[in-house]
């Protein structure tokens, strides 16, 4: 996913996430980091430039199967309700680690993507 900050300076970086509906989700889980979650560069970019970039590949050794998503939208951060509570279920669901992490006790956030564009290439 890329954010970019108030400068203009971007960031990238890979994340985790399930789509559901017209929305992609991924959480700021608990995964060692230097700073609580609403001072990672992510989450401040994004609470001042919700813009985001999110690339999609699948990478196999047949080049005739490669193929990506590139998806442009916006992001935005939810922190408690009943959409936050149904993307942290559907995280646990998709990734075994989220819910031995006990993700829902967390209380972190969780990234809302909003799709506006989509550009695919390959199978």
């Amino acid at each position: 996913m890329a954010t970019v900050d108030e400068s203009g300076k971007p960031l990238v970086l890979p994340i985790c996430f399930a789509y559901e509906g017209n929305f992609i989700y991924s959480p700021i889980d608990k995964k060692p980091k230097s700073v609580s979650a609403g001072k990672l560069k992510r989450v401040r970019n994004i609470i001042s430039n919700p813009n985001i970039s999110l690339v999609i590949d699948n990478y196999v050794e047949n080049w005739s199967m490669l193929y990506y998503l590139i998806i442009q939208g916006t992001a935005e951060m939810i922190y408690e309700g009943e959409e936050y509570k149904n993307s942290l279920k559907i995280l646990a669901k998709k990734y075994a680690q989220y819910d031995e992490m006990g993700l829902e006790s967390l209380g972190a956030p969780v990234i809302k993507i909003t799709p506006e564009k989509i550009i695919s290439w390959g199978d």
